[in-house]
This record gives C-alpha cells, structure tokens and sequence, in this order.
C-alpha cells in the first residue's frame, strides 16, 4: 500500500507540473513554469483509498465513472483545501477572485473535467498496478 501511495502521489506531482506548465505557456510564458505544493504529496497519495471503489464500479460506463471520479475529487480537493485552511490560515491553492466557478476558494468546478480525465487515468493505474502485483504473486 506504501508503494501505491508513493506512486500516486508522484504521479499527481508530476500532473500538477504539466498543468501548470500548460497554463505558463497558455499565457504566452515559453519558460512554462510550473509549480505544485509540498502539501499536494500526501493529498494525492490519497487516491490509493479510491481503488476500492474502482473496483466496484468497474463494469459502470466510463462517462459514469468518469463522473463519479470528478465528484469524489472535487470533494477531496475541498475537504483538504478547508483543514489545510483551518491549520494554516490559508488554502495554498486559494482560487477565490481567479474565477468565477471557485467555491470557497478550494475548488474550482472549470476544472471539472479535468478531474474527470485524472480519475480515468487513474483507473488504468490502479489496473496496471494490480497485474505488476498479481505478476509478483504469481512468480
């Protein structure tokens, strides 16, 4: 579980870093600087409790589970954006006055479908981690 926990959150680092890269150049900035938040680490090791639920919504359409993905990270992400906000004064990723879709300042529902994407690419993690593991059992 350690090992799932360290890969998701590398991998939700690594993700942050291209978005916000992305961004950087949308803006007209060729240096694409990127950033992410020490405190997005144990956040994103968080997804490793997601794989059970994968497991049963699985046969689900991928549009719903694409859906119920976005929810569940949305809630997520506003859940740790409040306690990160109760211990430390503030949310490091305040979105209030960025956008007109932020709530509270913690989460922004433009971002919708990018959650929806994140959580699908998530699915083929979790199952390329179960075969690498289920391979290891076998041999």
């Amino acid at each position: 579980m350690i090992t799932r926990m360290f890969i998701y959150g590398m991998l939700g680092w690594s993700m942050e870093i291209l978005w916000t890269g992305l961004g950087s150049l949308l803006l007209g900035n060729w240096q694409l600087i990127s950033f992410t938040y020490l405190w997005m680490f144990p956040i994103y090791c968080t997804a490793v409790f997601m794989e059970p639920l994968h497991d049963r919504i699985s046969n689900f359409r991928w549009y719903f589970r694409g859906l119920i993905w976005a929810a569940l990270i949305f809630l997520i992400e506003y859940t740790s954006g409040g306690v990160l906000c109760y211990v430390l004064g503030r949310c490091p990723w305040d979105y209030s006055g960025v956008t007109p879709y932020s709530i509270n300042g913690f989460i922004r529902l433009d971002f919708a479908p990018a959650w929806f994407v994140v959580g699908l690419l998530f699915e083929k993690v979790h199952l390329a981690l179960d075969r690498i593991l289920n391979k290891q059992l076998a041999s």
